[in-house]
């Protein structure tokens, strides 16, 4: 509830100072004078606004996994990756949340977790660390 509370919150504070934004600089009169109507487009970008983060929300484990080129680990092959999947298994129990996919990817040091949801999410790290 909370994530979707600062999600809402987030959308329209970037809608409001959007609008204070044109209406400081006078772009709302402009627009007004050439046939647009501010209001209509503030409601349009809002749409578009929600549903592109929607979108993106929804497809950010499989784009993470592509775009890094993460191998998923089903089944740990060395101590490292056991200690990996049993360390996030561990904090998810903590977490009172479901085990999310554990990854590991090649590059500089760096981890990430992303998901849409909390129950479903990918947790990736990089051999860096």
């Amino acid at each position: 509830m909370k994530r979707i509370v600062l999600f809402l919150a987030t959308n329209i504070a970037v809608m409001l100072v959007m609008t204070v934004i044109l209406s400081m600089l006078g772009v709302n009169n402009y627009l007004s004078a050439k046939g647009l109507n501010l209001g209509a487009l503030a409601v349009f970008s809002l749409v578009v606004g929600f549903t592109g983060s929607i979108f993106s929300l929804l497809i950010s484990k499989p784009m993470a996994k592509w775009s890094t080129g993460a191998r998923v680990i089903d089944n740990p092959s060395s101590s490292t990756e056991f200690w990996l999947v049993s360390t996030v298994k561990t904090l998810s129990e903590r977490a009172g949340i479901a085990m999310p996919e554990v990854a590991v990817y090649n590059g500089e040091p760096n981890a990430f977790a992303t998901g849409a949801f909390k129950n479903s999410a990918l947790v990736a790290v990089s051999t860096g660390l």
